[in-house]
């Protein structure tokens, strides 16, 4: 039996590819379903099931293409009820895949219908497990997304069923299975996940906080609640498409893959209600750049951003892109349920100087002038690298919630750091959408700080 688990390190997302004797399942695939059905071509096998673990809030499934596309059946565990058709499985029911076995552990507690799904060899060997969002690695699934959904449900109920899903139908399993979880670190759909992105089940139960053998329920229900921050306002969205389908990604590349002269992307731009979203590099965007255009860059976590900081998956969207990254662009963002891309400037922001059109700059400050400087400084790193170390006096002012902050900023000069660059960038963008221009950009942002002799002591390690 062959598994391979296809990770995107965008999303922190895990998705698998299984094969036997001539027949293939995909569990939890991405938008964008090609790439596994060229796997199973060179495998010269049939893509036969795919199994989701859950509906899914921070990305848009590829489940649905998948069945176009190759006739797959789409399986879902016990609860779920989405609005195509599918299979939906009875708790310990199997499948088979080849000469291969998948067995159906109903295990609610992120969602009500989270399900894993127990992988057996044809000796009636137990070989892993594919946890979806019920178990990671150093960590469990959150339980409090699906309360946004169901009127009755409580973070407190889910927990509760997430503690007897663990303790009844993993945990009593063997050591030697690996774990195959869908994210890894990085994802908001947990607090605390491994760089890892497998393990051993055994070595699971030694080192995660939350398979704690003599831990209690109301522990349990304690532990994982504490810390959680605000999911990010896209999760319902993705979830409600998860439940009740979407469209073709082929028609939305071919809809939204349109190039625009500099003409037409402004006269889009200024009768519409679309968001330009220059996804450039971030010092490409600090030298020039459309006025009031939004930078989420490629080069990070970019869907998810775009997710967090724009929101409204219905948002129409104008982009400028790297030369050749048109597609990719509009692929990535369809991963998070943005499917209403307009048009991409042709020829990029070149074109758009070229045109002899008003465009804005970003002002920056290298980290060994910093000190020289006396105007106020933000960080707008996770709360968790803030408190870990910042500079001293650096108000906190986290780019997920930079929203709430709006009025905090001076109406005189004040410097923004991240980690590296990109986050201050994004925060940066906003803010001079917003009409707050006075901003200074720390080029390297605390990486640079800390590597920098000069800023050493004033580094305040909490």
């Amino acid at each position: 039996m062959k598994i391979e688990q296809i990770y995107t390190g965008c999303l922190s997302h895990a998705a698998y590819y299984i094969e036997s004797n001539g027949e293939a399942a995909i569990f939890d695939p991405l938008r964008e379903v090609q790439p596994y059905i060229n796997k199973a071509s060179k495998d010269q096998a049939v893509i036969k099931y795919v199994f989701e673990t859950h509906f899914h809030a921070d990305f848009v499934s590829g489940h649905l293409d998948l069945y176009k596309k190759t006739g797959a059946t789409i399986v879902f565990g016990p609860l779920a009820a989405p609005q195509y058709d599918a299979v939906i499985a009875e708790d310990y029911q199997e499948f088979t895949v080849g000469n291969y076995t998948i067995k159906v552990l109903h295990t609610p507690g992120h969602t009500m219908e989270s399900t894993s799904y127990l992988l057996i060899d044809e000796t009636g060997k137990k070989h892993g497990i594919i946890t979806g969002d019920t178990l990671f690695i150093g960590d469990v699934g959150r339980p409090d997304l699906a309360q946004h959904l169901v009127s009755d449900l409580t973070q407190e109920k889910l927990a509760a069923h997430l503690y007897d899903s663990l303790r009844t139908k993993i945990m009593t399993l063997p050591d030697h299975l690996i774990i195959y979880p869908n994210h890894g670190a990085g994802s908001a759909c947990g607090k605390m996940m491994s760089k890892e992105t497998t393990d051993t089940l055994g070595h699971q139960k030694k080192v995660n906080y939350a398979l704690r053998p003599d831990m209690s329920k109301e522990e349990f229900i304690n532990a994982v609640l504490n810390g959680l921050t605000p999911p990010p306002n896209y999760f319902p969205q993705n979830v409600l498409m998860n439940v009740k389908g979407y469209e073709s990604l082929d028609q939305i590349l071919k809809r939204a893959v349109q190039p625009l002269s500099p003409e037409d992307f402004e006269n889009i731009a200024t009768t519409t209600d679309a968001i330009i979203l220059d996804v450039r590099h971030q010092d490409d965007f600090a030298q020039g750049h459309i006025p009031r255009s939004i930078f989420i860059g490629l080069n990070g976590n970019f869907a998810t951003w775009a997710g967090a900081m724009i929101a409204n998956v219905q948002q129409p969207l104008l982009i400028i892109t790297p030369e050749g990254k048109e597609k990719e662009t509009v692929t990535r963002l369809s991963r998070v349920g943005f499917d209403h891309v307009l048009g991409y400037l042709n020829g990029g922001f070149t074109a758009w100087k070229k045109a002899s059109k008003e465009f804005d700059s970003v002002n920056t400050l290298t980290a060994n002038l910093l000190k020289q400087q006396q105007y106020p400084i933000y960080d707008v790193r996770k709360e968790s690298e803030y408190t870990s170390q910042h500079l001293i006096g650096a108000i906190h002012t986290p780019l997920l919630y930079l929203n709430d902050y709006i009025t905090h900023y001076p109406s005189s000069p004040f410097y923004i750091y991240c980690a590296g660059g990109y986050r201050s960038m994004i925060a940066i963008s906003i803010l001079k959408s917003r009409g707050i221009h006075n901003v200074i950009d720390i080029t390297g942002g605390f990486n640079a700080i800390k590597n920098h002799s000069l800023m050493i002591s004033e580094i305040n390690p909490l």
